[in-house]
């Protein structure tokens, strides 16, 4: 059974796009893979074709019912906040340990894969205590960190790096996600970051359009199969 957890550098980065692609190529490969947006905000039965959750439901060919979606994102507000404020919002909170929970019994599942995608990026609040770190440090799977190649990515990426090593968790590999305005070319950026992370797994994923660009993505099946 392997874990992967994908958390990103910030928010809009290109995580979504990463697990769907991951979870587009599994699904293309015949791995049985469980896919996870436990807690997504933003989310609304109206624009739900343009959630998170919708992209990673058709990256697996899996029909949008309810169940499905409950399957998926069982922790859903319409505020587009980080989870502790949009939750106040609908005067609701976060139970951390049922979410901890919810992502453990699906690793549990008869998947080969679980790939649970986070909120935000690495620090974002999940309740008014914890953060998606601690969630993350809470179910101690090898994570796949999404940047991007923005001016100012190289020090929210070591950041990024940085907090999750301190809590002892393993970085399977960092996806950069090449942004729409990128002062330097993505292999200049790729290769400063492996200077300061010489260990660590390094690719990217170009700018990618069209109505379902997750499977035009390079192969990214290899950080699933080494955690």
């Amino acid at each position: 059974m392997t874990t992967l957890f994908i958390t990103s550098s910030g928010t809009g980065i290109g995580k979504t796009l990463v697990t769907a692609a991951l979870a587009h190529q599994l699904h293309r490969n015949g791995t049985p893979a469980r896919v996870l947006k436990p807690v997504i905000s933003g989310f609304t039965a109206e624009d739900f074709d343009e959630s998170d959750t919708a992209i990673l439901l058709q990256s697996q060919e899996t029909p949008p019912t309810e169940a499905s979606i409950d399957r998926m994102s069982p922790f859903r507000f319409a505020a587009p906040l980080s989870p502790d404020m949009a939750a106040v919002r609908e005067n609701r909170s976060i139970d951390f340990d049922a979410v901890v929970t919810f992502c453990r019994n699906a690793a549990a599942g008869p998947e080969e894969v679980t790939l649970i995608e986070g909120v935000g990026g690495v620090m974002v609040p999940l309740t008014e205590r914890e953060t998606v770190l601690d969630w993350m440090a809470a179910l101690g799977a090898p994570c796949l960190l999404v940047v991007g190649s923005y001016l100012g990515t190289i020090s929210h990426t070591l950041t990024a790096a940085g907090a999750l090593t301190a809590r002892g968790l393993e970085i399977a590999g960092i996806v950069i996600s090449e942004s729409e305005e990128s002062p330097v070319p993505v292999p200049e950026t790729a290769a400063t970051i492996q200077r300061f992370l010489p260990d660590i797994r390094i690719t990217a994923v170009p700018r990618l359009s069209g109505e379902k660009p997750w499977q035009d993505a390079p192969d990214l099946a290899p950080f699933a199969d080494q955690t």
